[in-house]
This record gives C-alpha cells, sequence and structure tokens, in this order.
C-alpha cells in the first residue's frame, strides 16, 4: 500500500467523532478544525496540499496545495504523526450533525467524488485532489459547480454528511434523482448529470429548485438528508430581525413584532 494503513472507531450518533489509531510512524492528514484530541507523542505539523507524497518538489507541493484553493478549501491541511514506540490515537469531530462515512478506496477502484466541503480526514498517502466537471449543465447547474473533490489512493479516507446518510447500490442502468445539495459523494463508475424538473407550476411554485441531480449506476451513492447550506439557510430564516425575539413562538409570530414597534424591513 502507498497510504498509511490504519484502523479506526466511528463514535456517537448525531454528533459523531472517529478516532484513528497509528502505529509507530504512520500519520493522518485532517482538514483544518476538524481535530478533537490526541494522545501525547503525536506530533502535529502543518503541510502544504495532503501529504500524499505524488510530487515532493517544491513546484508540486504548491500546485497541490493551489488545487485546494479552487475547491474552497485552506492551502494547508494538519498532518498528525505517531513519533512514540507504540500505538496512539487522534480523533477528529464532525463539523455538525450527521454522519461519518468511512471509505476505504482500495474498495472503489482506487477513487472517491465527493462535494467539496465533505472530506473529514484520511490515511497520509491519500491524496485529496478536484474533479472537474465535463459536462456544462451539470456545471453550472449541478450545485457543487464545476468543481467537486476527489480522493484518490488505496488507504483509508473519511467523509462527514448532514443529518442521516442513505447509502444506494445502483445496478448498471439504474437510475436515482436527487437534491442537488443532498449528494454527499459517489464511485467513480457512477455518472452524474442534472436534468430540468420540468412543469410550469413545479419550476415556480414547487420550492425544490429547478433542477434535480441523475445519479446512473453502477456504483454506490451516498446521500444526506440535511446539506449544511439547508442547514444555514433553516438558521438564517429563523433569526429574529434586529434580535428582537419577542415574537417568537408566539400566535402572533411576525405581526407581534409590527405590534411590538419592530417595523423594519
Amino acid at each position: 500500500m502507498n497510504a498509511h494503513e490504519i484502523d479506526y472507531h466511528i463514535y456517537g450518533e448525531e454528533m459523531q467523532y472517529v478516532e484513528i489509531e497509528l502505529d509507530p510512524q504512520e500519520a493522518v492528514v485532517a482538514e483544518a478544525g476538524s481535530f478533537m484530541m490526541m494522545d501525547s507523542e503525536i506530533k502535529m505539523d502543518t503541510i502544504f496540499g495532503d501529504g500524499s507524497n505524488q510530487d515532493t518538489s517544491v513546484l508540486g507541493k504548491i500546485f497541490s496545495a493551489g488545487k485546494r484553493m479552487l475547491t474552497g478549501e485552506s492551502l494547508f491541511m494538519t498532518a498528525f504523526l505517531n513519533i512514540g514506540q507504540g500505538k496512539k490515537k487522534v480523533s477528529f469531530a464532525s463539523p455538525y450533525p450527521g454522519k461519518i462515512v468511512a471509505i476505504d478506496l482500495s474498495e472503489k477502484q482506487g477513487k472517491f467524488i465527493c462535494q467539496k466541503d465533505a472530506f473529514l480526514c484520511a490515511a497520509k498517502g491519500v491524496s485529496v485532489g478536484i474533479e472537474f466537471s465535463k459536462k456544462i449543465g451539470r456545471g453550472l447547474f449541478g450545485g457543487e459547480g464545476f468543481i467537486m473533490q476527489k480522493l484518490e489512493g488505496d488507504g483509508m479516507a473519511f467523509v462527514h454528511a448532514g443529518g442521516t446518510l442513505a447509502r444506494k447500490e445502483l445496478q448498471a442502468g439504474e437510475v436515482l434523482k436527487v437534491d442537488t445539495g443532498c449528494i454527499v459523494g459517489f464511485s467513480q463508475t457512477v455518472d452524474y448529470d442534472i436534468e430540468f424538473v420540468g412543469g410550469i407550476k413545479n419550476t415556480v411554485f414547487g420550492g425544490e429548485g429547478l433542477f434535480f441531480a441523475t445519479l446512473r449506476g453502477p456504483g454506490t451513492v451516498y446521500i444526506q438528508s440535511l446539506p449544511f447550506s439547508r442547514l444555514a439557510g433553516r438558521v438564517i430564516a429563523a433569526l429574529p430581525r434586529g434580535g428582537n425575539s419577542k415574537g417568537e413562538g408566539s400566535i402572533l409570530g411576525g405581526i407581534g413584532d409590527l405590534l411590538d414597534g419592530d417595523n423594519r424591513f
């Protein structure tokens, strides 16, 4: 194996975290901000790119880090290396309520495609790159734009799904229609495209967006019930205007704000 062979255990239900067990000189890389806790004798280091060692030159490292900028991620990742004599553990937490999914890339023909903010951590040696959409419709209306993340290698990687996770095994030619924001990731054998919802009433009054994502098998698809964008939208919509929350929970609701003098629009 090119990637480090790590052991792991996922704890929790709604707010999960993954505990990685490292043998001496084994390492794991993670997104900045996902670290939770670690044993002593684990060395934490900030690195350019993903630390996959595909190109050890300075230019190669800069290019690797630059690819991460295109996905909206930081130039840097954090590596955690066991410099002790025995097994050590390091843990990484979910960014919001949902499920952590363990992806064995050796079982995915060495490649897995996911949404840009799904990646949590991976064994050192796994390449975290970008996947350009070759279809204009998918790029313009797919919710993820022209760029998604791709995880390549033969090690373990961990991605996060919001809410409840659904795993679908699609047969050859089988099609699944999904809200564009609810896709977590899929194996490289799955064909991903965009389909117009259709119908004037659906378009104007449906409230579900104008496009479906169509996923055609064969392959594995992971779907999340609560995309972060949907969660953030609900939180923002629920925030009281001007910081006044007197109308919250009342029968009058927004009308109560008007009667209370909060008539700013």
